[in-house]
């Protein structure tokens, strides 16, 4: 029975962030197809803020009508809303309608936002939920809030979307000299995209699979032989009711904790007892600046600018960086897990390398479609780490900074939730004019570039 409670958790876990995962190691795909083409990455990451008031809209009906909300309820209605709306994404994702005489994927931003009111709303009541089972079914829902990034990037690898190669293609062209007209032959390089090993609807239908299954392991934990599971301080019916405000707002920075990585609790703790640190104003000012710098940059500034960094050297290096970077998140995880540090010397330096290669992602969108070393494989490998390290060195930070404060004290989390989708909000704010306004980034053909030598 505990194994099997075990795995239902970790399968439950993973639908929490799947269906967005999934959409950004599928963009690379879908950059070439959709109208969107090279602002997608900046549509999706300001859709994902504004899905945001899915949290708020429960947190906010908790404080003003307490009681009225019964969290497996919710978690019902968001998990079915998401294997709906996976579902009519593999259908309606290449769908577009005119607005203001422009093409756009209409069907494609509205399922988007779904999918990211899904996750964002999972925030407040899987781990609320999970917090009714013995504490080691609770770090087995983290790991599988890790493998929801892991999984769809190791699809997306198997799938080789959005690879292309340089074909040399050749044109019959009249030129007319004074009363004379010759045909001649013109040749030019143009951009093939290889099929994908799968297409895009079956990788959506694969992802609802996975929805579909978070809801089945939900199912069976709430049936009544995981009485024999539960905790012996909470023992609470399937139909439990969210708790006070107060500790849904703890519950909503745990869980924002818990989006980072998938191995930040302690197993053998019951509920959150954790000795308290002590830390001094100016310490606790740093490490909240740190959380929301770092959620700025890897939630809201460089997602915009991933296409216009990686697409210059080619659809296969911003497949990789894309997926690889996905990759970098759980595993990052692991490290925190091996070798967690406290020190706030080693999170400031981390979190100064890792402002060095997002700076360095940046100066490469900031120079398409010629940024540097471009013809060569160096250019390549270099932009792939860079995205690799950059969401690797950060993630850790992330994790050890609530390591800290959920060692101090739980009501400390509420602010490292407010100041991660604070700096989160700003950051997308910050780059959406500037990419979709003002066209600061350009974009470029791969295989038909105008580049000096």
């Amino acid at each position: 029975m505990a194994l099997l409670t075990h795995f239902l958790a970790c399968i439950f876990g993973t639908g929490s962030w799947m269906a967005v995962n999934g959409l950004w190691v599928e963009v690379p795909l879908l950059v070439t197809i959709l109208p969107e083409q090279w602002y997608l990455p900046s549509y999706i990451t300001i859709i994902i803020q504004m899905a945001n008031v899915g949290p708020l809209f429960v947190t906010l009906i908790n404080h003003f009508r307490p009681g009225l909300l019964k969290e497996v309820t919710v978690i019902y209605v968001i998990v079915s809303v998401g294997v709906l709306a996976c579902l009519l994404l593999s259908f309606l994702w290449d769908q577009t309608s005119l607005i203001a005489g422009k093409s756009h994927s209409i069907a494609f931003m509205i399922l988007t936002f779904f999918l990211a009111l899904v996750d964002c709303t999972s925030s407040v009541t899987f781990l609320p939920f999970m917090m009714q089972l013995q504490p080691q079914y609770t770090t087995t829902f983290f790991i599988g809030e890790g493998l929801s990034g892991l999984i769809p990037a190791l699809i997306a690898l198997g799938q080789g979307s959005g690879i292309s190669t340089c074909t040399n293609r050749s044109y019959e062209v009249n030129i007319t000299t004074g009363n004379e007209t010759e045909q001649n032959t013109i040749f030019q390089l143009e951009t093939d995209y290889l099929p994908p090993n799968f297409s895009t609807r079956i990788f959506f239908l694969l992802m609802t699979a996975m929805m579909l299954c978070c809801l089945l392991s939900f199912f069976f934990l709430t049936r009544p032989p995981k009485v024999w599971e539960l905790s012996q301080h909470q023992l609470f019916s399937s139909s439990i009711m969210l708790n006070s405000f107060d500790q849904i707002l703890d519950e909503v920075a745990d869980s924002q904790l818990s989006r980072s990585c998938s191995c930040t609790k302690d197993p053998k703790r019951p509920g959150n007892i954790l000795p308290e640190v002590s830390y001094s104003l100016t310490k606790l000012t740093f490490i909240y600046l740190l959380i929301a710098w770092v959620s700025a940059l890897t939630n809201g500034v460089l997602p915009s600018v991933q296409s216009y960094s990686c697409l210059p050297y080619g659809h296969t290096t911003y497949h990789l960086a894309a997926t690889l970077s996905s990759m970098a998140n759980p595993l990052s995880c692991v490290v925190a897990m091996l070798l967690p540090s406290r020190s706030l010397a080693l999170l400031g330096i981390l979190t100064a390398a890792g402002t060095g290669f997002g700076a360095y992602n940046m100066a490469i969108a900031v120079m398409s479609p010629c940024p540097l070393l471009q013809q060569s494989q160096w250019g390549d490998a270099i932009i792939v780490l860079s995205w690799v390290l950059f969401t690797g060195t950060l993630t850790y930070v992330k994790v050890m900074a609530g390591v800290i404060l959920r060692s101090r004290s739980h009501s400390a989390l509420v602010w490292y939730g407010v100041l991660e989708q604070l700096g989160s909000l700003l950051g997308a704010l910050v780059m959406f004019p500037l990419v979709n306004v003002y066209s600061l980034f350009k974009s470029a053909d791969y295989c038909n570039l105008q580049c000096p030598a």
